[in-house]
């Protein structure tokens, strides 16, 4: 047990460590969703496994309560994989290591995992405890939800049987949200030749770091930068001129985080060596003037690396060059509905090279699914002028408000009586479970909301002890208060 055991809320402070203690990155997640089927089993609940391997709980209402509408609590099993350049973690071997730092919680060099441990911590925690009013309560514990919703995707009907459906993957405390945006994935595959090394050619390899990196729908409107487009830009800017030739473009880890760093491996002139270091450290001076006011960290260096076999031959590599400078990344167009919330924007997050292809793999996300769709045009009308393939996959939709919600009503008058002021309530610009549940629920009610979670998606990933706390008492508040079935 680590020390954030003794944090209150115990009972979920406990379960959020014995969670931080088992490896449960995306698609790895099955050694962590048969602790809680063996969790469930001992506490004599009635615990199944749907289709897609989802695990879903069910427990009796309190004495009382038996007549209140059904509660769904939902959360996601895994966690975003990301550490630090410079830190050992295998995520599917190793536990998390959360400590407390002040008035937060967070981990030792990798993501800490509260997006959304935390939310199925506490959805754990009223299972286990026996003195809580509640009616009748199902768990839905979904896998795979940061790389692909794939356990939303398969949930089908028949499987609950609840009216409310309270999610719990939001990370702000005083919001809640009543909708939030659809996406889908768009991967660019430009085929690239190779030939050998250029004689008298050195290799040497660029490097783009630091950068603080985050959500790629919560963070997209921060000003953050992009290691690959930062990238991209100087190459465009300066790779005829030094005669660079590239080997490897490789940047970002997951479509759904913004890039932190970006690699390019080359091979250039001896002679142009020099002029490379100190037009890269010009370049660093121009991006932090840009970008220092929040990328306070950010770090362009270049170090020599082994001797490549071959090159990109150079059309291809102007082609893929320029291809990765005009691509769109970041906020496309702000909502006119609701003020300050973007509604359609692009992420460039993860570049792979191959032998005979580089892939520049995108997640759009909008609130309006034509915005969605004017974004994939623009990728599949940059595909045409370069050249590349345009493949979209995993198109999910957006959950639209319900200005009618009854769940809604009820969670802002509790927090109003709990705390004197209402919540704030929201629509995200990122992807919530909520609109895939809708297509097989159609008539559940849904909201959403969570503790204090700051830079998901990153090593810098964080939450606040004190709202742990109240994000508890807000679930207790609103399973007292659910409505009545009629």
């Amino acid at each position: 047990m680590s020390e954030i055991t003794q944090l209150s809320p115990k009972a979920v402070w406990h379960f959020f460590d014995q969670i931080c203690s088992i490896p449960h990155p995306s698609k790895y997640e099955e050694q962590l969703a048969q602790y809680i089927v063996s969790f469930a089993q001992a506490e004599g609940l009635d615990v199944r496994r749907d289709n897609a391997g989802n695990v879903i709980i069910k427990k009796p209402a309190t004495a009382g309560m038996e007549n209140r509408k059904g509660v769904v609590l939902q959360a996601h099993i895994d966690m975003v994989p990301q550490k630090n350049e410079d830190t050992v973690h295998d995520f599917t071997q190793d536990p998390i290591l959360p400590f407390i730092d002040g008035e937060w919680v967070t981990a030792t060099g990798t993501t800490l995992g509260a997006d959304n441990g935390m939310g199925m911590a506490t959805c754990l925690a009223i299972l286990a405890a026996k003195d809580i009013e509640h009616g009748p309560l199902e768990v839905l514990l979904t896998i795979d939800e940061e790389t692909g919703m794939t356990g939303a995707f398969g949930l089908e009907a028949g499987w609950l049987e609840g009216d409310i459906l309270l999610n719990t993957d939001s990370e702000q405390e005083g919001e809640v949200y009543m909708g939030c945006a659809g996406g889908v994935d768009v991967a660019l595959t430009v085929d690239i030749q190779r030939e050998a090394v250029p004689a008298e050619h050195q290799a040497i390899k660029l490097v783009v770091k630091g950068l603080k990196g985050g959500h790629s729908g919560c963070d997209i409107h921060t000003g953050r930068g992009n290691a690959n487009k930062i990238m991209a830009r100087f190459l465009v800017g300066h790779a005829n001129e030094l005669d660079l030739r590239i080997n490897n473009f490789t940047g970002g880890s997951l479509r759904n985080a913004l890039p932190r760093e970006a690699s390019v491996v080359a091979t250039l002139p001896a002679a142009n060596i020099d002029k490379l270091n100190t037009l890269f450290a010009h370049y660093q001076q121009i991006v932090s003037a840009e970008l220092g006011h929040i990328e306070t960290d950010i770090t362009l260096f270049t170090e020599a690396c082994a001797q490549p076999s071959d090159v990109m031959v150079l059309a291809d590599q102007t082609r893929l060059m320029h291809t990765l400078n005009v691509c769109p990344n970041g906020v496309i167009r702000m909502s006119d509905d609701i003020e300050g919330v973007v509604e359609t924007s692009l992420n460039m997050g993860v570049i792979t090279t191959e032998t005979n292809t580089v892939t520049i793999l995108c997640l759009i996300r909008s609130l309006i699914d034509s915005g969605r769709s004017y974004v994939e045009g623009m990728l599949q009308s940059l595909a045409a002028l370069t050249g590349a393939q345009c493949v979209s996959s995993g198109a999910y939709p957006g959950w639209k408000p319900d200005a009618d919600s009854e769940i809604m009503q009820v969670f802002r008058d509790t927090y109003q009586q709990m705390y004197g002021n209402k919540p704030n309530i929201m629509v995200i610009h990122a992807g919530l479970e909520c609109g895939l549940f809708k297509e097989p629920y159609p008539e559940m009610d849904m909201l959403s909301f969570g503790p204090t979670i700051k830079f998901p998606h990153s090593p810098d990933e964080k939450v606040k002890i004190d709202t742990v706390q109240m994000f508890w008492d807000q679930m207790l508040a609103i399973l007292k208060n659910i409505p009545v079935k009629k």
